[in-house]
C-alpha cells in the first residue's frame, strides 16, 4: 500500500507536467508565432530574415492580412504587419495626417538627410510642389527621351552587340542599374558617370548604394541601440554603411561643384538653355531650388534633394526592368504578344531597329505591354513595404488598435499574394488582369496597386518611371532576344530594394528575324 502511495505521488506531478507541456506545445503549433519570454517573437523572424518578405507573406496570408509581431520586451521591437487594403487606405489617405513616417524612420534613413522621402510637413509639400513642377515641365519628358536614347545608342546597344557576338554572360540587373544610374546622373546633376561601357568599371557609387541598402533593411530588424554601437565602432553592416555614405558624398559633391561652375561660365558669357539646346536644364533648376529654400547651406540641401531622386531612378527602375524580363523568360508567350504588339504600332522607317518609335505618344499604343510592366509590379514591387507611425492612438478597419509612435510595416510584396485582393490567380503572371473589355487600360487604385505608394505621397515619378521601362523594353524586346541561363538562382535580396540576391544572368542575342523587313 505504501509503494502504491509512493507511485501516485511521482505519477501525479509527472502526469500534470505531461498534460500542461502537451497544452503549451499544441498552443504553440497552433499559434503562427511562439512568443518567447523576454525575446518575443524574434528567434523566427532571425530564423527566416534570408527569406523576409516570403515569410512576411506567410503570417499575412494565414492571420487575415494583419499580423502584430511581438519583439523583445527591452527593444521596442513590437510592430503591426499589415496588407489589409483597407488598412492601407486608411494610412497612406483617409487619416494620412496622423500616419506620418515617425521619429524612428528619420533614424534609420539618416542618410538620406532631408530628401523627400524623409522630409515631413511643410518640407515635405515644398519638395513635392518642386518636384512636380520640374516633372511638369513642357521639356521635361523630351529631355528624358533625349538622355535615353543616347544611352541606349552609347551604352546598352554596344554592350549587347558585344555580348551577343561573342556569347557571354552578362548580368542584366547590374546592366540596368548602370543606365538607369547614368540616365538619372544625367538628369539631376548633368553629368554621366557612364558606368555603362564594356568594361564596366567599378564604381564606388553604385557600389555604396548597394551597401547601404542592405544597412539600412537590418536597421528595422536590429534594436536600435545594437546598430548604433556597431555605427560607433565600425562594424558589421554599419562599417559598410559609413563606407557607402562617403562614397555617395563625394560623388555628388563633386557633381555639384562642377555644375556650379559650368552655370557661372555660362552667365559670364551671357549663355541661356535655349543657347545650347531645346531640352531642360534640371540640374539647374533643382539648385536654383536649393539655393533658394536653404541659402546657408545649398549644397548640403540639394545632396539630399538629389539623393532621394538617384535612388527612385535607380534602383526602383532596374529592379522592376530586372523581375519584368525574367518573367518574361517564364511565359514566352507573353513576350510574343508584346513583340507583336511593338511591330504592329511602332514600325517606323525614321528610326533604328533599337528605338522603334518616335515620340511618346507612340507608347500609349502598347497596352498590353503596360499591362506587363504593371503585372511585374504587382508581383514584384520594387519597393516591398512601407513604414509608418501614428502621432495619436487609433483603431484600423481591420479592428486593430495602434498606440502613439507605434510601429506600422505596410508589406506591398504580400500584396500582389493575397487571393482575397487579386484572387485564386494571385500568384500567376496575367497581363491580361489589367485590360478592360473594350481593349485599354484597367487603372487599380492605388492603395491596392501600391507599387508607387498611394494617397498625397504617390511617387512623383510614376509617369516618369514608366516612359523610361517602356522606352527601354520595347527597344531591347524589338531588337534582341533575352535567355536567364539555366540553373541560375533568382531569389530576392535582403534589401531595402527588391533587387535579386544573385543578380539576373542572362545570354543575349539579335532578333533579326523579329525586324521589320524595311529596317536595316
Amino acid at each position: 500500500m505504501a509503494n502504491d502511495i509512493v507511485i501516485q505521488l511521482v505519477l501525479l506531478p509527472l502526469s500534470l507536467f505531461i498534460f500542461l507541456y502537451i497544452c503549451m506545445m499544441w498552443r504553440r503549433n497552433t499559434s503562427l508565432l511562439t512568443n518567447w519570454p523576454l525575446v518575443g517573437m524574434t528567434p523566427s523572424a532571425l530564423k527566416n530574415a534570408h527569406r523576409i518578405h516570403e515569410f512576411a507573406t506567410c503570417l499575412l496570408q494565414k492571420s487575415n492580412q494583419t499580423f502584430q509581431f511581438i519583439g523583445p520586451s527591452l527593444a521596442n521591437l513590437d510592430l503591426l504587419l499589415t496588407c489589409d487594403p483597407d488598412n492601407i487606405n486608411y494610412i497612406l489617405s483617409k487619416n494620412f495626417k496622423n500616419y506620418p513616417k515617425g521619429p524612428e524612420f528619420g533614424k534609420i534613413f539618416d542618410i538620406l538627410g532631408d530628401g523627400i522621402f524623409i522630409a515631413e510637413g511643410h518640407l515635405w509639400e515644398v519638395h513635392r510642389s518642386t518636384t512636380m513642377s520640374i516633372f511638369n515641365h513642357a521639356q521635361f519628358y523630351q529631355t528624358v527621351q533625349k538622355i535615353a536614347r543616347e544611352k541606349l545608342e552609347k551604352g546598352l546597344v554596344p554592350m549587347f552587340d558585344h555580348a551577343s557576338t561573342h556569347g557571354i554572360e552578362v548580368d542584366l540587373l547590374d546592366i540596368f542599374q548602370r543606365l538607369n544610374f547614368d540616365n538619372i546622373c544625367s538628369l539631376l546633376l548633368d553629368h554621366d558617370p557612364q558606368s555603362l561601357c564594356l568594361d564596366l568599371p567599378y564604381d564606388p557609387f553604385h557600389q555604396g548604394l548597394m551597401d547601404g541598402q542592405e544597412a539600412l533593411l537590418y536597421r528595422h530588424v536590429l534594436p536600435e541601440s545594437v546598430w548604433k554601437l556597431q555605427s560607433w565602432i565600425g562594424f558589421g553592416k554599419e562599417k559598410k554603411l559609413s563606407k557607402a555614405w562617403e562614397s555617395i558624398d563625394d560623388f555628388i559633391y563633386k557633381c555639384i561643384s562642377m555644375k556650379r561652375q559650368q552655370l557661372v561660365l555660362k552667365k559670364s558669357k551671357h549663355m541661356s538653355a535655349a543657347d545650347e539646346d531645346d531640352t531642360l536644364d534640371i540640374a539647374a533648376a533643382f539648385m536654383e531650388f536649393a539655393d533658394k529654400e536653404n541659402p546657408r547651406n545649398p549644397d548640403k540641401f540639394l545632396r539630399d534633394t538629389v539623393l532621394s531622386l538617384i535612388i527612385g531612378g535607380r534602383d526602383t527602375t532596374s529592379v522592376a526592368l530586372s523581375w519584368f524580363f525574367w518573367l518574361l523568360s517564364k511565359n514566352p508567350l507573353v513576350e510574343s504578344k508584346i513583340l507583336e504588339e511593338i511591330n504592329t504600332n511602332l514600325q517606323s522607317k525614321e528610326v533604328k531597329s533599337w528605338m522603334p518609335f518616335n515620340k511618346r505618344e507612340e507608347l500609349q499604343k502598347l497596352v498590353y505591354l503596360h499591362g506587363a510592366l504593371c503585372e511585374s509590379l504587382r508581383l514584384y514591387p520594387p519597393v516591398p513595404f512601407n513604414h509608418k507611425s501614428p502621432t495619436e492612438p487609433d483603431i484600423l478597419p481591420s479592428g486593430h488598435r495602434v498606440e502613439k509612435d507605434s510601429k506600422i510595416v505596410l508589406s506591398f510584396y504580400a500584396m500582389g499574394r493575397m487571393e482575397s485582393v487579386w484572387g485564386k490567380d494571385c500568384l500567376e503572371f496575367k497581363p491580361e488582369r489589367w485590360i478592360t473589355e473594350r481593349g485599354g487600360i484597367k487603372h487599380e487604385p492605388s492603395y491596392k496597386f501600391v507599387a508607387f505608394n498611394a494617397g498625397p505621397r504617390l511617387c512623383v515619378g510614376k509617369d516618369t518611371a514608366f516612359i523610361q521601362m517602356k522606352i527601354l523594353a520595347t527597344a531591347i524586346i524589338h531588337a534582341y532576344c533575352i535567355q536567364v541561363v539555366e540553373s541560375h538562382p533568382v531569389v530576392p535580396s535582403d534589401s531595402v530594394v527588391l533587387d535579386m540576391k544573385y543578380g539576373l544572368k542572362i545570354r543575349v542575342a539579335k532578333r533579326y528575324a523579329c525586324l521589320p523587313a524595311t529596317v536595316e
